[in-house]
């Protein structure tokens, strides 16, 4: 296999290969352009995922592009920094290569910034019927699967098959499962019940599953609170206590023995490494996250570092948590780190700045713990959240689409995404 063109440029250019163009990926390359390197960043998807919003494309809140933006732009005025549409197959970490599906590409410093993909605690059924909420096919394929529910609901004549089509499942009290939750209460109980005026409201049921005995279990007591009381207002049942055995086709079966008859069951309840890296032979917890040492690189390999959801390290005892920011500033820390390493330096260890962490649960309503420190809930709150999300997003265009249609749903109560988009929905496939 050949080894990419037009890569190593320059003999006293270094080769960083960057796995993954999400945040953490992203943040590494602007760290390092203005230095002796030549980048190659590989995914197997040309853009860039706003990963926090993806739960509003799910909710046709957003359509998908505007949360997603092309990766050849963001790096199109960086010379030194290359772009590889490929599948990662295998890492050889003795030769420094990366073999992809399309060439072999050579480094001299490797950043493994692939992300997560969805955990379902090897739960019978959970990862063939359970719909994930990880990617944006993932989130259109659920869009689908919930306006795809109604339409059949709308004609079908047996009642509890019918309360069956209307009754949606998440699973996971974390902040993605509230904020999805929150989403799918509102666009139910807007937009959908005026377009579905034929239909018994009273049938439909949205149900939030968690295992623990609180909401949002990182965040201060007040705050879980807040989000239980604001999701009960919105028709929301949330139940405690509740760890799922087994998903079928139409139905989710608890560990007390409980049955809930439901043909949509959302999967929000955890995440793990990406598994084309945690079969390396690298050190690796139980949720297939790389452990990396205090300079983020990988234990007897220090040409290599590991960043993001991938990467497992600890802040004062506890492990820091699979967000956005932790990969931005790891992005960065790992850049800062090679940049020190070229230049005959010993790497720095990294420190976490947690500036908070937020949620949003429907119209003017949010959470916000910000410098471990301040509770925000309510409006206040919500407009933290929207100003810190738009500000957060990649490209002048996608802040517009963004805005324009978070706009219209305030003012009009209108979602104007609800499509049904040419993919085969899970219900489909099981009928």
């Amino acid at each position: 296999m050949d080894k990419i063109h037009n890569f190593h440029k320059e003999n006293k250019h270094y080769r960083v290969v960057i796995l993954g163009a999400g945040f953490g990926g992203l943040w590494a390359t602007k760290t390092l352009v203005r230095h002796p390197v030549d980048i190659c960043i590989i995914d197997q998807n040309n853009y860039h995922t706003f990963f926090p919003l993806l739960y509003q494309v799910a909710a046709a809140e957003l359509e998908p592009e505007d949360i997603a933006y092309p990766v050849r732009s963001i790096v199109r005025k960086f010379p030194n920094v290359h772009f590889l549409l490929a599948k990662v197959n295998k890492i050889d970490l003795k030769a420094q290569t990366v073999e992809t599906d399309i060439c072999l590409v050579s480094y001299d410093f490797l950043i493994l910034a692939a992300g997560s993909t969805t955990h379902f605690f090897s739960i019978k059924g959970a990862s063939e019927y359970a719909y994930p909420l990880k990617t944006l096919e993932h989130a259109v394929n659920l869009r689908n699967q919930i306006i795809t529910c109604f339409e059949r609901a709308l004609y079908e004549p047996d009642e509890e098959l019918q309360k069956s089509l209307l009754t949606f499942v998440t699973v996971g009290g974390g902040s993605t499962g509230v904020e999805f939750a929150g989403a799918l209460a509102e666009l139910i109980y807007g937009p959908m019940r005026r377009d579905y005026r034929n239909l018994d409201f009273k049938k439909v049921k949205i149900i939030l599953l968690e295992a623990g005995e609180r909401l949002l279990s990182n965040l201060p007591d007040r705050l879980g609170n807040y989000a239980l009381e604001r999701l009960n207002r919105m028709e929301v049942e949330v139940r405690f206590n509740s760890k799922v055995s087994e998903v079928r086709p139409d139905e989710v079966k608890l560990v007390d023995g409980s049955v809930i008859q439901a043909y949509t069951v959302v999967w929000t309840a955890g995440v793990r490494g990406e598994p084309v890296i945690t079969n390396l032979g690298l050190p690796t917890n139980p949720s297939g996250r790389v452990a990396v040492l205090n300079t983020l690189q990988i234990p007897d390999y220090p040409n290599i570092y590991a960043i993001g959801d991938l990467a497992y390290s600890e802040e004062d005892g506890h492990p820091l948590p699979m967000v956005a920011p932790v990969a931005i500033q790891q992005g960065v820390a790992a850049g800062k780190n090679i940049t020190r390493q070229i230049s005959g330096k010993p790497p720095v260890p990294f420190h976490y700045s947690d500036r908070g962490i937020m949620a949003v649960i429907g119209r003017r309503a949010a959470v916000a713990y910000l410098f471990n420190r301040f509770c925000f809930t309510g409006f206040l709150a919500w407009i933290i959240w929207l100003g810190i999300h738009l500000l957060s997003l990649i490209g002048f265009r996608n802040r517009l689409l963004v805005l324009t249609n978070w706009a219209w749903d305030y003012i009009f109560y209108e979602r104007v995404v609800c499509f049904i988009l040419p993919a085969k929905p899970q219900l489909e496939k099981e009928s």
